[in-house]
């Protein structure tokens, strides 16, 4: 087995705090996954939260409902039982601001080679991009999976380990290498 990454999400209350956390660690260089962890932070979870009703989900195991203290710890053993290094998300920032106990990992952030014309074959001259090559919208998990994949019936769920399943699926479709994720990583 080559190296090993993670793909990482999260979900928040109305108050900006964590109520779940989805990570799956994955092969870097076939993007398949050879592990899953799924956490719910309590109380957290028990406010009021747009995508609360998705905690539960079907084909989703949840690893544990406890305090944040030790769903970063199981978060940590996660890590390291898969000797991961490198932390990808799409628009990572969001997840790399609420995770701050693990700011000492590389991140990099998906999004950076999924919505740029230059890294995604499947944005066309006839989509509106900045100069940069960027879309200049629509450039979401939701709509970047329905342009990779053909499926325009997919729907983003919202919960975080389904989220981080499908971040990691937009890595495989784009069949970019790991290396080429360089250029997004978080400073």
């Amino acid at each position: 087995m080559g190296e090993m990454i993670a793909v990482i999400d999260t979900e928040t209350n109305f108050s900006d705090k964590l109520i779940s956390v989805g990570m799956v660690a994955a092969d870097a260089s076939t993007y398949m996954v050879k592990d899953e962890y799924y956490g719910v932070f309590d109380p957290e979870y028990k406010s009021y939260a747009m995508y609360s009703h998705v905690i539960k989900y079907r084909g989703v195991n949840i690893d544990k409902v406890a305090p944040g203290n030790e769903i970063f710890a199981d978060m940590k053993a996660f890590l390291e039982k898969n000797n991961v290094s490198r932390i990808f998300a799409y628009n990572a920032k969001f997840d790399h601001n609420h995770l701050r106990e693990f700011h000492h990992f590389e991140w990099f952030d998906i999004m950076r080679l999924a919505a740029y014309r230059q890294f995604n074959d499947r944005i066309t001259d006839d989509f509106e991009c900045c100069k940069t090559g960027r879309l200049k919208c629509h450039y979401g998990v939701e709509d970047i999976y329905r342009l990779l994949s053909g499926n325009y019936g997919y729907r983003e769920v919202h919960n975080a380990l389904a989220d981080a399943r499908d971040e990691l699926q937009i890595m495989k479709m784009l069949g970019r290498d790991i290396t080429e994720y360089e250029i997004a990583r978080l400073a």
